[in-house]
Parts: C-alpha cells; sequence; structure tokens
C-alpha cells in the first residue's frame, strides 16, 4: 500500500506539471545567450506577436506595451518575436533591437530572440501557431491569443491593433 501511495504521488507530480503543447517550446531571450521555456507562462492569457522594428506597423509596440502594462498583474502576457521574414524589417543586431523597444516604446513584455515565422525554417512554435490557425504570419505584427487552458482562440493579421483585442483578453481573463 506504501509503494502505491508513492507512485500515485509521483505520477500526479509529472502530471501536474506537463506544459499544453501549443506552448512547450523553448526560445532564447532577445539579446542574451540564455533560453526558456514559454511553458513558465501556462496559465496564463498570452499575445504572441512576430514583431518587427522597422515596419510601418511598428507603432503597434505601444498598444501592445499598454495591453500589458494594463492586464499583465491579471494573468497576461505579450510575448514579442522578432522576424527578418518580411523584407528584412528588423536589426541583424540583436541588441539594437532590444534598445529600440526599450528606447523608442520602453518595453517590458518579453522579448525572444529574432526568428523564422514562416516557411519550413519557422520556429516550432510558429509552426504549430500556424497549424492551428490554418495560416502562417502573412507580416509582422500578426497575433495569436491563447487562452488560459492553451487553446489558441484567434489569429489577428497586421492591421488589427493591439487595443482592439482588450474585450476579448478581458473576456479571457
Amino acid at each position: 500500500m506504501k509503494n502505491l501511495f508513492y507512485i500515485s504521488a509521483l505520477l500526479f507530480s509529472v502530471t501536474s506539471f506537463a506544459c499544453n503543447s501549443l506552448i512547450d517550446e523553448k526560445l532564447r531571450i532577445l539579446d542574451s545567450t540564455e533560453s526558456e521555456s514559454l511553458c513558465k507562462y501556462e496559465g496564463d492569457v498570452l499575445l504572441i506577436v512576430n514583431v518587427a522594428s522597422k515596419c510601418g506597423y511598428t507603432p503597434q509596440y505601444e498598444g501592445l506595451q499598454k495591453l500589458y502594462s494594463e492586464y499583465g498583474d491579471k494573468g497576461f502576457t505579450v510575448i514579442g518575436i522578432p522576424s527578418r521574414d518580411f523584407m528584412w524589417q528588423e536589426f541583424t543586431d540583436e541588441s539594437k533591437t532590444a534598445e529600440f523597444c526599450d528606447a523608442t516604446y520602453n518595453v517590458t513584455f518579453p522579448l525572444y530572440a529574432t526568428t523564422r515565422v514562416r516557411g519550413d525554417q519557422a520556429h516550432p512554435l510558429f509552426k504549430k501557431l500556424s497549424r492551428e490557425s490554418g495560416k502562417e504570419p502573412s507580416w509582422n505584427f500578426n497575433k495569436f491569443l491563447i487562452s488560459k487552458e492553451g487553446k489558441l482562440v484567434g489569429m489577428y493579421d497586421s492591421k488589427v491593433l493591439p487595443e482592439s483585442l482588450a474585450g476579448k483578453i478581458e473576456n479571457l481573463l
């Protein structure tokens, strides 16, 4: 009986720490050699955005930061992932990306390393998001909204302003 208890406790601990498969990916932190698992955000409402510093949609950083400031302490996280997939509209030097985001938009939400977001060489996270949504990012600032339960709620293209998603985010919180 004692062994059965230990086996049950072990199984419970293993299953209770399993991460949702949609976000079970590691990303390198922007301008760093360190990587971290997105599983650290499990249970949060997530807005995953492929961002770029030199794009006509770059001012959306302001709206993304506003959402993060408004709802970040309520279980919401914006995850910014720079990409050069669309006309190389991101700096090649990640320190410049980090400096630009901080100095221009005072970004405090998590930013990860520049990566591919479409095609065969896309990061596995974006392959999963594209498969779930039925379409790949078509340009910079595509947004993937994920519920606390780790389900993709919607994909929004570049023209959708971050602030317009506030009601959806509130409903998911």
